[in-house]
C-alpha cells in the first residue's frame, strides 16, 4: 500500500483495494515497439488463460486513453468472430463486463462501461480503492509514471517475454523515485514467458 493510501486506511476502518500494474515487457525493457508494435507479445492459450483468470477477479481496469481506445477498438466484438480463440471469447465478455476509468483530457465520451475522469487526483484514487470489491488493474506506461509519482502503485506484475526488440517505449521512465519492492511469486509458462510479480513490503 502506497504511503498516502496507508495514511488514509486506518480512517476508513478498512482494508484498501490494491492498485496492480500488469504488463507485457522485453526482455530488454520495452513495453511496445518504437511504432507501438505489440506483434512481438507472446500470448497463446495458456498464457492467455492465466490472463482472464486474473482479471476477471478484478473490480476495475484503469487505463490511459491510448490502451483504452486500443482495447475498444477490438475486444467489444471479439467474441462474435469465427476466428477468435476460446480464452479471446471469454476475455471479450470480461472486458465489456467490467467496470473501466479511463484518465483523459481529450476523450469527449467512452462506451462499455466506462468512466472518462479528466485528471489524476490522489483524494479520488484513494477514494476509489476504499471501495468494496476486487483489485484494480492499471494499464498503459504513462497513466502507470504518473500513478507511480503519486506513491499510488501496490503491486507490480511484470510478464516478461523472451525476446529483445531492441528499441522501443521504455516501461519505467526516468524518475527520481526509489521504490523497494518484495518479490511475491515467479512463474513460468510453456512460451518462455515468466510472471514476475513484485509488491510493496
Amino acid at each position: 500500500m502506497g504511503d498516502a493510501a496507508a495514511a488514509v486506511a486506518p480512517m476508513l476502518g478498512t482494508a484498501m483495494r490494491k492498485i496492480i500494474l500488469m504488463m507485457s515487457v522485453s526482455l530488454d525493457g520495452f513495453f511496445e515497439g518504437p511504432n507501438r508494435e505489440l506483434d512481438w507479445h507472446m500470448v497463446d492459450d495458456e498464457l492467455h488463460r492465466h490472463f482472464n483468470e486474473e482479471l476477471c477477479a478484478m473490480g476495475a481496469f484503469l487505463n490511459g486513453r491510448v490502451t483504452y481506445e486500443l482495447m475498444a477498438g477490438f475486444w467489444p466484438t471479439a467474441d462474435s468472430d469465427p476466428s477468435s480463440t476460446e480464452p479471446m471469447v471469454e476475455f471479450a465478455r470480461i472486458w465489456r463486463d467490467m467496470p473501466k476509468i479511463v484518465y483523459s483530457r481529450t476523450l469527449e465520451r467512452a462506451d462499455w462501461n466506462t468512466t472518462v475522469v479528466r485528471e489524476l487526483v490522489v483524494e479520488e484514487v484513494i477514494e476509489l480503492k476504499a471501495q468494496p470489491g476486487g483489485d484494480l488493474v492499471l494499464g498503459g506506461a504513462d497513466l502507470a509514471a504518473s500513478f507511480t509519482r503519486h506513491d499510488l502503485i501496490d503491486e507490480y506484475r511484470l510478464y516478461l517475454h523472451p525476446v529483445v526488440i531492441g528499441q522501443g517505449r521504455p516501461l519505467f521512465q526516468r524518475s527520481d523515485a526509489k521504490i523497494d519492492l518484495r518479490l511475491a511469486e515467479t512463474r513460468s509458462f510453456g512460451n518462455g514467458v515468466v510472471l514476475l510479480r513484485y509488491q510493496r513490503p
